[in-house]
């Protein structure tokens, strides 16, 4: 029996495996990173052991000090959650090897699917359709997915559309793979464009395997996963069943034990599918699957771990499950980071069940967490679980608009976007669908009237803030005169000035009736409706620019004042290349000196894991660079600039 687990992991997965341990009695160690030690996760933990260093390779990569961490924590198990050493025979087998339980497949397992070439004749063996490319691809082979061997989660994955990008591709995508998972090895496959991504998940004890249906995951972006659902809609039960089958088999002819999930790759028009990969681990998605089948999935791993029987008269509670990622990024899907100032998300229940139909919220970070550049952008995971895929859509759209996250850019309004489009609604959404699609970057408040009373709201809530703040006058309405000239002005980024006057009575706006304000609230009737914002703002230097978000029924906005006058040092050069997030430059490509054309690769900086180019906006010469390959860099930082032609 467990008595102590490890979770050699962070952030939202680890706080999942803590929740079934609690109601199971096993006490908890987290390790942590030192970006890491105020999140959640490290205190939720029963114990908790640093690991010096922020970046993977020196942290959660390290198997020699999660091994350590272990013995030095009293643990005598180790869950590996996903992502990051999970999927690494090598570390299960050290796991073992120090005596401790290791919570997931046999190592032979992991080794078999790790290595994706291996996993499709393994796959083909069984029976399961595979996809294969030539040794030697031509045009007609095009387009190619260059994938990485041991990842997961997006990284490591370029499309190839010429034949001229191929190595450049593989090359970017063996580097990426090298810093996400320690292995930089990559195949290539033909790329199916308008397929479906769909999977099984399967639970497997001693005595045999029980796939426990299917999810689509379709909707990605930069091929990772954005909303995912269970079960997956619009299948036939002859192809959700041939798919459970294979899954299956798979499962017993490589000795499976534990949780896993069966990839596979849907063409809809044939109705045919084949084998993508086997993930030797629980997925971020696996939540839908336990709110259909009523199952605790984790609590699974730990049965079999410790040898039990699992009930192979797998429970199916119904219903449906759509699962949506709340990342930090922008519309363009940059990486965010920095202070999240409020996150708050209406919820039923997390890293739970739920009893009834409802809202779970599995997340890794809460109000007044730092989104650190080192790792992925998830902030959290928001789920629906209802009698209907309608109502589940319904539900979880409506969790969306209510929710309060200020300080960070994410993309909670394009998941909004998304869940209503007719599309989705249709269940038609292939792996293409939504890259190839306009994505919206406006927020629920973006219609003109909703957006305008944002505003209207926002500059009220400012002059509260401004007279509150006085040290001389405080008895005087703000902005009050004895002899009006004319109205005050506020102006927002991107926004129409707002006009206003201080009265003995309150604040007056031109076609608004004022109720009420504060710093952090104004409530505002129009055309006989009210409505009530609430604020949040982010800069508390008397006179500064300040950045105000502000939220309200189907309102969400975030205003930044345009200060009455301009620095002439914050301007910059023509042709500066700024750095689009925090970051580390792994790469200068050029010198300066050097002519380039418009699109032409400059530097490349690795944020959160991932990698992104920023390249010459025109043709011209590079006159400067300013950073060197290992340098940090902040956002907005000037990175190079680009004198172009005359």
């Amino acid at each position: 029996m467990i008595s102590r687990l490890l979770v050699a992991n962070r952030g939202e997965i680890a706080r999942r495996v803590f929740a079934s341990c609690r109601r199971l009695g096993i006490e908890t160690v987290a390790v942590h990173s030192d970006a890491d030690a105020g999140l959640p996760f490290v205190a939720e933990a029963d114990h908790a052991v640093r690991l010096p260093g922020n970046a993977p390779a020196d942290t959660y990569l390290r198997i020699d000090l999660l091994i350590e961490a272990a013995r030095r924590s009293g643990a005598d198990a180790v869950h590996p959650g996903y992502g990051f050493l999970s999927e690494n025979a090598d570390f299960a087998r050290a796991v073992i090897d120090a005596g401790l339980t290791w919570v997931g497949p046999p190592p032979e397992a992991i080794e078999a699917m790790g290595d994706k070439v291996r996993a499709k004749e393994i796959a083909a063996a069984a029976g399961v359709p595979v996809l294969s490319a030539p040794d030697r691809p031509t045009e007609t082979d095009l387009p190619l997915l260059v994938k990485a061997s041991a990842g997961g989660g997006g990284r490591g994955m370029r499309v190839v559309r010429t034949l001229d990008r191929l190595d450049a591709e593989i090359e970017a995508a063996r580097a990426e793979a090298k810093s996400a998972f320690g292995d930089g090895t990559v195949f290539v496959e033909p790329y199916v464009e308008a397929g479906r991504h769909v999977e099984v998940q399967v639970m497997a004890d001693a005595a045999g395997v029980v796939a426990m249906g299917t999810r689509d995951c379709s909707v990605q972006r930069r091929h990772q996963k954005v909303v995912e659902e269970a079960p997956a809609p619009g299948l036939s039960p002859q192809t959700e069943a041939a798919m459970c089958e294979a899954a299956e088999r798979l499962a017993e002819g490589i000795g499976y034990r534990g949780a896993g999930t069966v990839e596979f790759l849907h063409d809809p028009g044939a109705d045919r599918f084949f084998f993508l990969e086997m993930n030797t681990r629980l997925q971020v998605e696996h939540p839908v699957t336990e709110l259909v089948r009523g199952m605790d999935l984790v609590e699974a791993q730990l049965a079999v771990a410790e040898g039990r029987a699992l009930p192979h008269d797998v429970p199916h509670r119904g219903g449906h499950a759509i699962e949506v990622r709340l990342y930090a990024e922008d519309a363009t899907y940059v990486p965010q980071s920095g202070h999240l100032l409020t996150f708050d998300l209406p919820a039923d229940g997390g890293f739970d069940l739920l009893g009834r139909s409802g809202v779970r919220v599995d997340s890794g970070f809460s109000s007044g967490d730092e989104v650190s550049t080192f790792y992925d952008a998830m902030l959290a995971k928001v789920m629906a679980w209802a009698p209907t895929r309608e109502q589940a859509i319904r539900m979880l759209v409506g969790a969306l608009e209510r929710a309060r996250i200020h300080g960070v850019t994410t993309n909670r309004d394009q998941l909004v976007d998304i869940l209503g489009d007719p599309v989705f609604v249709a269940g038609e959404m292939t792996t293409t669908w939504l890259e190839s699609r306009p994505i919206s970057a406006e927020s629920p408040s973006d219609s003109q009237a909703s957006a305008r009373t944002a505003v209207i709201a926002g500059a009220l809530m400012l002059a509260a803030d401004d007279a509150e703040r006085r040290t001389v006058q405080q008895g005087i309405p703000a902005a009050w005169r004895n002899v009006v000239s004319q109205p005050q002005r506020t102006i927002f980024e991107g926004h129409e000035p707002v006009e206003w006057w201080g009265t003995r009575d309150g604040f007056v706006v031109d076609g608004v009736t004022v109720l009420g304000v504060s710093p952090t609230h104004a409530r505002l009737e129009s055309d006989g409706v009210t409505t009530e914002t609430r604020g949040h703002m982010s800069s508390d230097a008397p006179g500064s620019p300040r950045e105000l978000w502000v939220d309200g029924p189907l309102l969400s906005a975030r205003l930044r004042e345009v200060p009455r006058f301009t620095d002439p040092a914050d301007a910059v050069a023509s042709g500066s290349l700024l750095a689009p997030m925090p970051g580390t430059v792994v790469k200068v490509a050029v010198e300066a000196g050097t002519p380039v054309a418009a699109g032409d690769v400059v530097l490349v900086l690795e944020a959160m894991k991932m990698q992104h180019t920023v390249t010459a906006p025109h043709a011209g010469t590079v006159t400067e660079i300013n950073v060197e390959p290992g340098a940090q860099v902040a956002s907005g930082e000037v990175l190079a600039v680009v004198e172009e032609d005359a």
